[in-house]
């Protein structure tokens, strides 16, 4: 077999290679001898400089694996890859570390006024005083979202005896005591304690500008934001509005909403570190990268476990096309589940009955914490690694299986503990399709297929609420395809699902619950 290594990797990872296959370094190849010759190999190795675009993968008949050196894997179309069968696998550990240990640095650096200070003496003055600065001892360290990299974060900090508190509400109770670290219940709450701030989120829908001003006038007078996340997570106008009233002492950054990204006024500042996207720019890390991705093409290419494949499960081809229908629905069923819960996560439980009990469902469990976790963790969550990210969090997943069904032929629920609620969602599939529906939710029944666009309305079960919700919808220029609704066993209160044809915001959700009479309201991306 021909393995391409088109990009710089660890000398160790070529040498990996070479055992088994023959390797050709492509380091110099263009787009148009790569897009001629990628025919003659069996995998790639790339970094984040090479493109895998659906012509290019088009054109891959022999491949079967692409590997990609390092966490994110943007620049392969996945759906592509993944209609030729083509496995794309991606090192997702690598990079943690040195994440980690470049949010300490740049918060020394702030602490310390590292870099100004710099820039003076190697300008010939002496400004001792000038930059006298602050000690991580003692302070309060707040951590927005606590995956893998937040962890190591917090370990580091502890060892500068800082108190530590962080919000994520996929990471269960236990797992924050396991660690020596309050969890909050909001934001908010982190935002008052904290004297310094670093992010460590997803970028997703909800993410994006999380730091906005709304977020700066809750957080305590002279507080230090670390950002070696995403660029998007910080709205910089606002960020810059706070360190000019003084609320925010100090920022530094390594990732911006663009990149390159050299032109901003963020630049001009004397109270914000930055770098050029260095968090993963180590020796180490990138070594790292190299020989885990060769380890993944070597098991792809031999017929052993990927472990880090991002778009195909590591299971025998028998199971997998017993519970591929199911699949879907154990997402999603994950997705609405987490979407409507509220505290933090600690304990799933999912029941199989009917005919699909008599399957071993192990994957599907899986495929239900991959809806949970989905959009909510550093990673990309995927069927190979929901267990160890859940593990990696504290969440403890337990399955039943039985062969009495109730009313349908398979049924699935799944019951999550957030806080002191307890949410379950059941569903099932219809017709020669399989086709996904939502029949439970709160143990009220439904019966409508899923969605790519929903939301889930509690409300006080009295007339004319149902116009209401479409009336505020249409004045939103918003579709519905479908809505059920159910009575709650109160009797005073019920459940409406609504499908529509475009996302939900939580702007409109909220012109809906601000009205008299409705309790809650959640906006699902499926």
């Amino acid at each position: 077999m021909k393995v391409l290594v088109k990009e710089q990797i660890a000398e160790s990872g070529i040498d990996m290679l070479r055992e088994q296959f023959e390797v050709e370094l492509g380091f110099d190849m263009d787009d148009e001898e790569l897009a001629r010759r990628i025919g003659e190999f069996d995998a790639i190795l790339i970094r984040s400089a090479t493109t895998m675009t659906p012509e290019l993968i088009g054109k891959a008949d022999r491949m079967k694996v692409i590997g990609r050196a390092g966490t994110g894997v943007d620049n392969v179309d996945i759906p592509a890859a993944t209609k030729r069968g083509i496995i794309v696998a991606n090192a997702p550990e690598s990079n943690s570390v040195a994440a980690a240990e470049h949010t300490l640095a740049l918060a020394l650096a702030l602490f310390r006024n590292v870099p100004q200070a710099h820039s003076s003496l190697t300008a010939g003055r002496w400004d001792r005083s000038k930059y006298k600065g602050s000690e991580l001892y003692g302070k309060t360290l707040g951590i927005l979202g606590f995956g893998r990299i937040g962890q190591l974060v917090a370990k580091r900090a502890q060892g500068f005896e800082m108190e530590v508190v962080a919000f994520d509400k996929f990471v269960s109770a236990d797992r924050f005591a396991d660690l020596g670290v309050e969890g909050v219940e909001t934001p908010e709450e982190l935002y008052g304690r904290a004297d310094l701030i670093t992010v460590h989120l997803p970028k997703t829908p909800e993410t994006v500008g999380w730091i906005d001003g709304d977020a700066i006038a809750a957080m305590k007078d002279g507080v230090r934001i670390v950002n070696c996340a995403r660029g998007e997570l910080i709205d910089l106008d606002a960020l810059i509005e706070g360190l000019d009233s003084g609320r925010i002492a100090g920022a530094a950054l390594d990732v911006f909403p663009e990149e390159p990204f050299t032109e901003h006024p963020i630049f001009q500042r004397d109270d914000v570190v930055v770098t050029p996207h260095l968090g993963a720019s180590t020796a180490e890390a990138q070594d790292r990268a190299g020989v885990d991705t060769a380890e993944q093409v070597t098991a792809a290419l031999s017929g052993g476990v990927v472990t880090n494949a991002v778009n195909i499960p590591a299971v025998d081809p028998t199971t997998m096309k017993a519970l591929a229908p199911w699949i879907p629905l154990c997402e999603k069923l994950g997705k609405v589940a987490s979407g409507i819960s509220r505290g933090s996560i600690g304990k799933i439980e999912v029941e199989f009955r009917g005919g699909v009990a008599a399957n071993d469902t192990r994957l599907l469990g899986v495929a239900v914490l991959a809806g949970v976790l989905s959009g909510h963790t550093e990673e990309a969550v995927n069927l190979v690694n929901a267990p160890q990210m859940a593990e990696d969090r504290g969440i403890e997943i337990s399955e039943t299986n039985s062969s009495e069904s109730g009313d349908f032929t398979d049924l699935i629920r799944v019951t999550i503990g957030s806080g002191d609620e307890m949410v379950s969602v059941g569903g099932t599939t219809v017709g020669p399709r399989q086709i996904p529906h939502l029949v439970s939710l709160w143990d009220e029944d439904f019966y409508l297929p899923f969605e790519p666009h929903m939301a889930v309305l509690r409300y006080t079960d009295r007339p004319g609420m149902i116009g209401t919700v479409g009336t505020v919808l249409g004045d939103a220029g918003v579709n519905i395809g479908s809505a059920a609704v159910g009575a709650e066993s109160d009797g005073e209160r019920a459940v409406m699902v609504v499908t529509a044809d475009a996302p939900l915001g939580e702007e409109t959700i909220s012109g809906i619950t601000d009205l008299d009479g409705f309790i809650a309201g959640y906006a699902l991306e499926l």
